[in-house]
């Protein structure tokens, strides 16, 4: 469908991680005010191909599953305007990095939700439901770190954007360490120090090179480098003393 008015020059990378198919496709896209790089995304798979292929689900900021690479740098498409990211009327839109490419923007999650798995961030309780519910002082430091740390909601720009994921497929990334961090901090989790063993040893938190892409491209605004270096500390202090 040709385009009327102000219009956007639009690169998206397409085809699959095997590199079989790997093209640049270039579109035209009517431009308008207050327009999402999503809107872009979606305007193209219906208007001009609709074979394009990639993921969306709440549209507000909620789910993360709209990340994709814009002009270099992970987003959530969802909540960038066009108008922040352009670079003289043009967008580039690619697939997140460090992730493999299922088809044109949709990447495969699964080595991003191992690693959060092999970092033990799943929650091991200290009671059942049958027991009486603990209070836990919402002012305790550990609270206080662990509650810093609670909001990811797994969209994995920040394990697009590592450059030591990059460089070391066996790292855990910061989003898995993260949690790993909260649940550190979490009195509630009666596997504290299994999770310190995971996070101390190979593809760890000692493997960050602390550059802080990560905490400066968090959509949420978390801090994952810090979480990262409380762990770098406490697993620090755990080997001096012999534990």
């Amino acid at each position: 469908m040709p385009a009327s008015g102000p219009t956007l020059s639009v690169a998206v990378h397409r085809g699959t991680s095997d590199g079989s198919t790997l093209r640049v496709d270039h579109f035209t896209v009517p431009a308008h005010d207050s327009q999402t790089v999503l809107d872009v995304v979606t305007w193209i798979q219906q208007n001009a191909d609709a074979t394009l292929t990639y993921r969306f689900a709440c549209r507000v900021g909620m789910c993360g599953s709209c990340a994709m690479t814009v002009n270099g740098v992970a987003r959530w498409t969802c909540r960038t305007h066009v108008s922040k990211v352009i670079r003289d009327g043009r967008l580039e839109i690619g697939p997140l990095r460090n992730l493999p490419v299922i088809k044109d923007l949709a990447v495969d999650m699964d080595p991003f939700f191992d690693k959060w798995a092999a970092a033990g961030g799943s929650h091991a309780p200290t009671a059942t439901r049958y027991d009486p519910v603990v209070d836990i002082d919402p002012q305790a430091p550990e609270r206080v770190a662990a509650n810093a740390g609670i909001e990811c909601i797994n969209c994995s720009v920040c394990y697009a954007s590592c450059d030591t994921v990059a460089g070391n497929p066996a790292y855990l990334g910061p989003a898995a360490l993260n949690r790993a961090w909260t649940l550190v901090n979490d009195l509630k989790h009666a596997d504290t120090k299994g999770v310190l063993d995971v996070v101390s040893g190979s593809g760890g938190c000692h493997n960050c090179h602390s550059i802080g892409s990560c905490t400066a491209l968090c959509p949420n605004e978390l801090d994952p480098l810090s979480s990262i270096a409380g762990l770098k500390r406490a697993t620090t202090r755990r080997a001096f003393r012999g534990r």
